[in-house]
């Protein structure tokens, strides 16, 4: 049996929707725990990504937009894997720039 890292319900809710981001991160605010830290910095820079494919999709170029749409889709499913099995894993080279960017979230 492994054992449950704290913050790991911070974590879990952080990844439903962009609610939970927020849910998760006012939570988080209280008593900081590094794992739910991790995991929220890492669904700020997926729902930054969105946010990208979402401008992208209707002034760029729709096609790309759907593309990086169903990307950022594919990092959430692997993302929230990762928090479900009890993993501090992400996103290839963007979770450790994620850890990076975005400081002012731990």
């Amino acid at each position: 049996m492994t054992k449950v890292p704290a913050g790991k319900t911070k974590a879990v809710i952080a990844y439903i929707t962009f609610i939970g981001f927020f849910i998760a991160f006012s939570m988080n605010k209280d008593k900081p725990e590094p794992f739910a830290t991790w995991h929220i910095k890492n669904m700020f820079g997926l729902l930054l990504l969105l946010l990208i494919a979402v401008v992208t999709q209707f002034h760029i170029d729709l096609l790309i937009g759907d593309i990086i749409y169903w990307v950022t889709a594919a990092f959430w499913v692997f993302s929230l894997v990762m928090v479900s099995t009890n993993k501090k894993e992400g996103i290839p080279f963007l979770s450790k720039k994620f850890q990076t960017w975005f400081t002012f979230l731990g």
